[in-house]
């Protein structure tokens, strides 16, 4: 292998460590707020939800296992939500998570309607791609959010993807 051959494999290295280190702090950053965006004000979840661990979250807590169930699915029959807890029901990948739709409402004779429309996925894609504080309305940031940093000036099917993945693993 020539000099240059192994430039370029070292090269790629460290673009796929910083890739991999964005990925991380994004999940991290946000695993402490979305607490926050998937309680209603004035509200709290019960059982208690700690910031710093993931355990008690996903298909093991009643709330963010409502959010993730994929529509056709029904969250409230005892039998799904065991299946789903003990992941003897395996979800494809096109089988949508509720979460990503308008106030979490899936309309099976409309699938299309609302779907990306999740103010949950709009907080999680300002925090990634704005800054945390632009979620709350309070621009609190004295440094420009990534996105301004990288001239985006829309939201890509890309940045989509990356942001509700983020999300659902937050």
């Amino acid at each position: 292998m020539s000099s240059l051959e192994e430039e370029v494999i070292a090269i790629a290295d460290l673009i796929q460590k910083g890739a991999n280190g964005a990925r991380a702090d994004d999940t991290k950053g946000m695993k402490s707020p979305i607490i926050d965006w998937i309680t209603l004000k004035g509200q709290s979840l019960t059982p208690h939800i700690p910031r710093n661990v993931k355990s008690s979250r996903g298909f093991n807590h009643d709330h963010t296992g409502a959010l993730l169930c994929p529509t056709g699915l029904d969250w409230n029959n005892t039998e799904t939500r065991t299946k789903l807890v003990n992941a003897e029901i395996q979800v494809a990948g096109d089988q949508w998570p509720i979460f990503l739709y308008a106030n979490y409402t899936y309309d099976p004779e409309d699938p299309w309607n609302g779907l990306l429309h999740s103010g949950l996925l709009v907080a999680a894609y300002k925090h990634i791609f704005t800054s945390p504080s632009s979620v709350d309305q309070e621009p609190k940031a004295t440094c420009s959010g990534n996105a301004h940093i990288h001239g985006m000036c829309s939201m890509t099917k890309v940045s989509l993807a990356y942001v509700t993945t983020q999300a659902r693993f937050a």
